[in-house]
């Protein structure tokens, strides 16, 4: 865990910075406001350790700078601690108020401080752990199907904005059922995770996919293009049927159906639009045999294929 301290007084905070380090965590430091905003920044900073009386940016601005352009855009969780000095309780008060997690009152024990930052560690694991489970599906380590939805929603906003179509593929496993019913679900769990993680390695790194329901896996594609779309889902289709998956209960020919849609089919096309039109593209591909990849050319019932 990186930790910043920032104070102004330059041999006291090497002080607090070595000891920090000799406990074992990774230790920034900076000696004014401008220097320690800079590295909130561009820095995976997750506990801050802030002085009050900091030159131009007080530890009470910085505090409230974190949680207001940091934390709220969901970036990431961070622990602040203030020092503040003794007698001023108002001071307490105004950086609980501001968003502080906790607080030191000068002078302090160095054993004190150790307990405090070994307190916000704990309560930094905590949110982490709670933030995957509402984020990824337990089994795939994909998204789950809220944070699938809600990064289409986002990127279909920028893409309107930046004039970048979005893709969606809606991705489902052949004879699925039959796997389950056959070898048991503890075999169906296992093909799943191999399918999210050939998913994941195929598509490119600013790529999300999400474990839709069941089996299907929704895929969204930003600043993606109708034939790039084609090529992507090609290559999917492709990274399932050509390798097989081995399990516990043997080594398994897997399929992907796929059904793609880009929001360039319409101007004004919603989330819930692609979704509809890559599913009815998927329906195609099934009804053509499955292991097909079919793409939606408007917003009904017209599709453009891939054969396999």
């Amino acid at each position: 865990m990186k930790i910043l301290i920032v104070e102004d007084d330059v041999t006291f905070c090497e002080s607090i910075k070595k000891d920090i380090v000799d406990w074992g965590y990774e230790a920034i430091s900076a000696n004014n406001g401008k220097e320690a905003w800079q590295l909130i920044e561009n820095e995976d900073v997750r506990l801050a350790i802030l002085d009050t009386k900091i030159s131009d940016i007080d530890g009470f601005e910085l505090c409230r700078k974190i949680r207001r352009d940091i934390q709220e855009k969901k970036i990431k969780n961070n622990y602040i601690i203030l020092l503040i000095d003794e007698g001023r309780k108002d001071d307490i008060a105004k950086g609980l108020s501001m968003g502080a997690d906790d607080y030191l009152t000068r002078p302090f024990d160095f054993f004190e401080l150790k307990v405090r930052i070994q307190n916000g560690e704990r309560i930094i694991k905590l949110e982490d752990s709670c933030k995957r489970l509402a984020t990824y599906d337990p089994l795939t380590k994909l998204l789950n199907r809220n944070k699938i939805l809600e990064f289409l929603s986002d990127e279909l906003n920028r893409g309107w904005r930046h004039n970048h179509p979005t893709g969606v593929i809606m991705a489902d496993i052949d004879h699925f059922k039959k796997f389950n019913d056959t070898y048991g679900h503890s075999t169906g769990d296992a093909i799943l995770v191999h399918v999210a993680l050939r998913i994941k390695k195929t598509i490119r790194p600013y790529d999300k996919a999400g474990r839709y329901g069941g089996d299907e896996v929704l895929i969204v594609l930003p600043n993606c293009s109708q034939d790039n779309l084609k090529r992507v889902a090609e290559r999917l289709r492709r990274a399932l049927s050509e390798t097989k998956i081995k399990t516990k209960a043997g080594t398994h020919n897997i399929t992907l159906s796929l059904g793609g849609a880009s929001s360039e089919i319409s101007p004004d096309v919603s989330a819930n639009d692609l979704i509809q039109s890559s599913d009815n593209a998927l329906l195609l591909a099934k009804r053509k045999g499955r292991n097909w990849a079919v793409f939606a050319k408007t917003l009904h019932d017209s599709f453009n294929d891939a054969s396999p």
